[in-house]
């Protein structure tokens, strides 16, 4: 799986924040793991629970330039306000991996920056 990252967003979201940027960032990354583990827990039983935690880490994953991870999640809450649960299957699959990579070239980017 290729793992996009829009550099010009994390860019910025340095500009923005200045000096929190970094702190920021890190928070982001446990952030991208707290919602995949709310969205896990609640998608077999609480469905509007699994959207919001999964609407919450596209928008955190979009904000902050992970590309692949924002398309990831956003399948993920389309098919499941559609109702389309087999369709998602490969999505919720590749999760963990994706938020992984994600967070693995947000680091690089940040070491080259």
């Amino acid at each position: 799986m290729e793992i996009k990252i829009d550099g010009s967003a994390l860019a910025a979201m340095q500009g923005l924040l200045g000096d929190q940027f970094e702190d920021t960032l890190e928070f982001c990354f446990s952030e991208f793991s707290r919602l995949h583990g709310a969205f896990e827990q609640s998608l077999n039983s609480d469905h509007s629970e699994a959207i919001r935690s999964i609407h919450s880490l596209k928008s955190n994953a979009a904000q902050f330039g992970a590309t692949t991870l924002a398309d990831t999640a956003r399948e993920i809450e389309l098919g499941l306000s559609k109702g389309e649960h087999q369709h998602l299957k490969p999505y919720i699959e590749a999760l963990p991996a994706t938020i992984e990579m994600s967070i693995e070239h947000m680091k690089q980017w940040q070491q080259q920056s």
